[in-house]
């Protein structure tokens, strides 16, 4: 079942969303050779608690099988769900992290993927690519298009210049649960899938790699690669649907303001 929000509801996400990019923040501040991924994550945790929240990852279950951490942390070649740990970023990373937040009964989740000193061309230009087709995907999220559309607009934007859909992964609805119906792939076809109506809410989150679209899943039942061993990035909005425009609820302001004034985050 799909869960249309009430306007109440949208401002409490809206706050959520907040909280959540100073999350982000915070977490950018931090960006550098040296740092380990299990540091950010600590970072996130405490800032999420601080802010009387809860982090909407940690302990997720799937199967049984927990999320440890507060933040998903995908660097190069990993796609998403990368679990923090003792890794140390190093000059020429991209580093994918995506957050969740809980608090007064809503969840909102967002991505960032930042690169990381010296990166190369092709690299920056898959992260400025996949951002921009985040925004061309929440162009169609309105009153009236369906599911497909966001899809189409995501997918053609990113393979007209050679770059690949992640297909075994998509966005989703967001509310109450972290995942909610409907799922929201990044490919389709125009006028395919569940018609958007207003106040629904989504994730949307564009997935691709600058190789072939192949991936695999690790042992640790959470990480996925691409198969190719090619970077890959990840961007998410939490959206609602409304009649001209859709409504972010999400941010990235504060993340662009730290970029803005880092010595080692490239701003793409």
């Amino acid at each position: 079942m799909i869960y249309l929000k009430t306007n109440s509801d949208l401002e409490i996400i809206r706050a959520n969303g907040v909280i959540l990019g100073q999350t982000h923040a915070e977490v950018a501040k931090l960006l550098k050779p040296g740092i380990t991924t299990k540091e950010l994550d600590k970072v996130a945790y405490e800032f999420i608690k601080d802010n009387n929240s809860i982090p909407s990852f940690l302990n997720y279950n799937v199967s049984g099988n927990k999320f440890p951490a507060s933040l998903c942390i995908s660097v190069n070649d990993v796609v998403v769900h990368g679990i923090p740990n003792n890794y140390q970023l190093k000059d020429g990373d991209i580093v994918s992290i995506d957050c969740g937040v809980f608090k007064n009964g809503f969840h909102a989740d967002s991505a960032y993927t930042y690169a990381i000193g010296n990166v190369n061309e092709e690299t920056l230009r898959l992260l400025k690519t996949t951002k921009e087709s985040l925004y061309q995907g929440i162009e169609q999220a309105v009153l009236g298009k369906r599911i497909g559309d966001i899809g189409f607009a995501i997918q053609s934007y990113n393979e007209k210049v050679g770059f690949t859909i992640v297909r075994e992964l998509v966005g989703h609805g967001v509310g109450k649960s972290l995942h909610e119906k409907p799922e929201v792939a990044n490919y389709g076809r125009r006028g395919d899938g569940a018609k958007l109506k207003e106040n629904m809410v989504i994730a949307i989150e564009p997935m691709v790699n600058q190789g072939k679209k192949a991936i695999h899943q690790e042992n640790d039942g959470w990480t996925i690669r691409t198969q190719d061993r090619k970077p890959s990035a990840h961007f998410e909005h939490t959206v609602a649907i409304k009649k001209d425009k859709a409504d972010i609820l999400t941010t990235f302001k504060f993340i662009e303001e730290v970029i803005a004034k880092s010595e080692y985050i490239v701003n793409i």
